[in-house]
């Protein structure tokens, strides 16, 4: 099995509130004490919380149910019970968090940010909070009350500065082992990747940003054909999409607009992100033929060529990166 989860499903359910004490004073030389009794503590939270060490859902995988401690009852004199523990849900970055009806919850976009899913109840008022005038020993005390319970969904969406788009054996994994020090599993047949990777490039005067090999997408991948759909999600969040069509295709501005499209289908909004398309496996490829493959494109989506084998348009690849990233 994949060490990659990127969806889960977990039954969360909050601490319920401490019940009041309805406790009444009674010691020596001190008649008629009245009431002495405390509030009732709160019920512990369900609090998802960022990690930055962490990328997967993985570890939640087999977390079936997740309940706070119940908040501890009031005392005499006028004590508080203790608030019960919380639970915390760690997550990695990009993770958001969606009741049953889909509605999101919250998302975590920083190391530490912590995002309450579930309320623990509110402890209950003890006998002294009741006293008036009018009723000077009150003998009943406020019951705690429940705390929340449902399920919810958690979907990681990937961070990155820079997400891989392109079909099944586009020679995304290679360009990523190239420039980072990720090792994804390569092959030439398709949908060698299975699950996202992430890698760090090193640019210049120690300089770096992450880039996102998306596993490929087909033609139909926005109505959930093949694996692409189950990915698309991760797209979103990658600040620069670089699309890579292979030098060995049959239509290189076609198969870019059948990309293009995938995304517009899944999510309008992706087609708002800056765009750099390249070719890939450019040893493949004579001058004559690049300005062939060249002249397919529109001016103002002229590709760049590069080899993830050779190296060479690398360096310019990452430098119209790291112009875009930054300019």
């Amino acid at each position: 099995m994949s060490n990659f989860v990127d969806y889960v499903k977990i039954h969360c359910k909050s601490g319920h509130g401490g019940a009041g004490s309805a406790h009444l004073r009674r010691e020596k030389y001190i008649p008629k004490g009245g009431p002495d009794g405390g509030d009732g503590g709160r019920g512990g939270h369900v609090i998802m919380r960022g990690n930055a060490h962490e990328w997967t859902l993985l570890p939640l995988r087999y977390t079936r149910h997740v309940k706070a401690e119940r908040g501890e009852n009031g005392a005499k004199n006028q004590l508080t019970g203790a608030f019960g523990e919380d639970v915390y849900i760690n997550v990695p970055i990009g993770t958001i968090a969606k009741n049953e009806e889909g509605e999101i919850v919250g998302e975590i976009l920083e190391d530490g940010q912590e995002i309450i899913l579930m309320e623990g109840g509110k402890g209950g008022k003890g006998n002294e909070f009741f006293k008036t005038s009018t009723n000077q020993t009150p003998r009943f005390a406020q019951p705690g009350m429940e705390g929340q319970e449902g399920y919810i969904v958690f979907e990681l969406k990937i961070l990155a500065d820079v997400g891989l788009v392109g079909f099944p054996n586009a020679g995304k994994s290679t360009l990523l082992a190239s420039v980072s020090a990720a090792k994804p599993k390569i092959a030439n047949y398709a949908f060698t990747t299975l699950t996202p990777n992430l890698g760090i490039v090193d640019y210049r005067n120690y300089k770096s940003f992450v880039m996102a090999d998306i596993p490929g997408i087909i033609e139909g991948a926005a109505e959930g054909k093949g694996l692409g759909h189950r990915f698309l999600r991760h797209i979103e969040r990658n600040s620069i999409l670089l699309f890579l069509i292979p030098a060995d295709s049959e239509g290189h501005f076609q198969e870019f607009k059948i990309l293009e499209n995938e995304l517009k289908e899944y999510n309008p909004e992706l087609l708002d992100k800056d765009f750099i398309i390249s070719i890939s496996k450019s040893d493949l490829l004579d001058d004559e033929l690049r300005k062939e493959i060249s002249a397919e494109f529109p001016e103002n989506r002229q590709p760049l060529f590069f080899s993830g084998v050779t190296g060479e348009g690398l360096v310019e690849l990452k430098d119209a990166i790291w112009k875009r990233l930054h300019g």
